[in-house]
């Protein structure tokens, strides 16, 4: 064979493989496409398909070469990717094992040590975790929560119509509450039966008139299909300043149910027009309650310790029947909505210094037994929750752990309605990735691990369940090498004798 003619066929062989090659990849490229748009588990892949697989490789692969290109696993903000790992694989039941060790620094200052017991409860000796009343002996119809932790306020706006409906019968089949946030109770809220707190804010979304005034009218009404009212008064993420939804995510079934304009920013008074000072307050959560029938609560973030002074001082000089049946107290490290950088960097307490400050303040007043306290601010892993319970809460709330739960990968873009997991975004291409059936599961996995694991660590302090824990199962390090245990940090006051 002449070597021209050789050199053709070789030519001709490899163009001919590389014709098949290209062929198989863009067929493979094709079923991925088409496997990714179908299937039911991953938003990302629904919405990016073969694209997305990226994100995937890059979890999976990133442990084998962090110590060559990637930033360690805690030091990334808000969230660090050890934590959201956790969140992942609690929402996918799939266990929080690891191995090698921790990468948790009990050198930093602020990190937490449970005191385990030399001889932990056998499993044979467990206690299930007593549910606790919120307004028993105080109103008609008091609420009787389960869960310790619980989803904090997200508007149906903040967040999508699926989200919603996913954390509605999520809650539902964990028996955990879901707190409509500031923006007012939809139908989607409602659609998996689950425990319902409305929250009131200072715009007064759903319990407004067409002037913008409270309506007792439309109160009433939505009473039928909550447990409990939570009059705003702020929150961590942005402490003085209102609920801010920007006129991109205003569309017209968000606008009615809020009682404003389509697409224009819909910016909340930064306190309530009809609430000055601490008694009239409390006469708006006695009104409330006596005319509902069901615990009405108070949620705010805490700048120092003068609100709480006098609101113990003067729920004493009034009597019991003044009190809120719950106090939600947020962290200033809170931050799932809209905020100004400014007030989210440097105002309001962390919830590590305001709640036990709060539980304090209640304790001297005896009115501990009195008020639930719910605590709030990045509070979303198991540790978290069992801290709160030693410093004297009697729930936790978490919004952006559940927003984990459901997919979110931290794209911090949930006030620009380009949400790519589809859970902060009201575009209809970007919800499709988010399916209802499938998170919903996994909204609830998260609930049932965190409460899990909370009783875990009170069986390895020696405790029968969650509720007997106290300050002293908990150390907080102070510097390197040295640690104090919570109660000497924060000892339990005396009770103020009455005058």
């Amino acid at each position: 064979m002449p070597e021209s003619t050789l050199s053709n066929f070789i030519n001709l062989l490899i163009y001919s493989l590389a014709t098949v090659m290209g062929l198989v990849v863009v067929i493979a490229i094709v079923a991925l496409f088409i496997r990714d748009i179908t299937q039911k588990q991953h938003t990302l892949l629904r919405n990016y398909p073969v694209i997305g697989r990226l994100r995937y490789f890059f979890e999976i692969q990133g442990k084998y070469f962090r110590q060559y290109l990637f930033s360690g696993d805690r030091d990334e903000m808000p969230f660090n990717r050890a934590t959201r790992t956790w969140i992942y694989k609690s929402a996918k039941n799939k266990g929080g094992i690891v191995g090698f060790g921790s990468t948790y620094d009990l050198r930093e200052p602020g990190a937490f040590i449970f005191v385990n017991a030399a001889f932990p409860i056998l499993e044979e000796d467990q206690l299930p975790t007593p549910p606790v009343t919120i307004g028993e002996n105080y109103c008609l119809y008091p609420f009787q929560a389960k869960s310790i932790i619980n989803i904090s306020g997200m508007s149906y706006g903040a967040i999508s119509a699926p989200a919603v409906r996913a954390l509605s019968f999520g809650a539902a089949t964990a028996g955990c509450w879901l707190n409509t946030g500031e923006g007012g109770l939809s139908t989607y809220h409602r659609e998996g039966d689950c425990d319902i707190i409305m929250q009131i804010g200072t715009a007064k979304y759903g319990v407004r008139d067409a002037a913008g005034n409270f309506s007792p009218i439309r109160t009433k009404e939505i009473a039928e299909f909550v447990k409990a009212f939570e009059i705003k008064l702020s929150q961590g993420a942005k402490p003085g300043k209102g609920g801010v939804l920007l006129g991109a995510k205003v569309n017209p079934e968000i606008a009615a149910i809020r009682g404003i304009p389509e697409y224009e920013d819909s910016i909340s008074p930064n306190r309530h027009y009809d609430i000055r000072n601490i008694n009239e307050l409390l006469d708006q959560v006695t009104y409330i309650r006596e005319l509902t029938g069901k615990p009405v609560g108070i949620k705010t973030a805490i700048g120092g310790w003068h609100f709480m002074n006098e609101l113990c001082e003067t729920i004493l000089r009034r009597g019991l029947d003044y009190a809120p049946d719950f106090l939600t107290i947020d962290g200033g490290e809170g931050g799932s909505g809209a905020a100004p950088q400014t007030l989210m960097d440097h105002a309001g307490l962390p919830i590590a210094e305001a709640l036990p400050r709060v539980v304090d303040s209640l304790i001297e007043s005896d009115l501990k037994k009195r008020i639930r306290i719910i605590a709030a601010g990045k509070l979303v892993t198991s540790a978290h929750g069992a801290w709160a319970l030693c410093v004297g809460a009697d729930f936790i709330n978490s919004a952006r752990g559940f927003m984990f739960s459901l997919g979110c990968i931290q794209a911090m873009r949930c006030h620009l309605n380009t949400c790519p997991t589809g859970i902060t975004t009201h575009n209809p291409r970007l919800q499709h990735g988010l399916v209802v059936e499938e998170k919903y599961l996994r909204v609830a996995n998260y609930a049932m691990n965190v409460n899990k694991e909370i009783n875990m660590i009170a069986h390895s302090c020696g405790l029968k369940h969650a509720r007997e824990f106290r300050r002293e199962h908990v150390r907080i390090v102070e510097t390197a090498g040295k640690s104090i245990a919570l109660n000497r940090l924060y000892p339990y006051p005396e009770i103020r004798k009455k005058t």
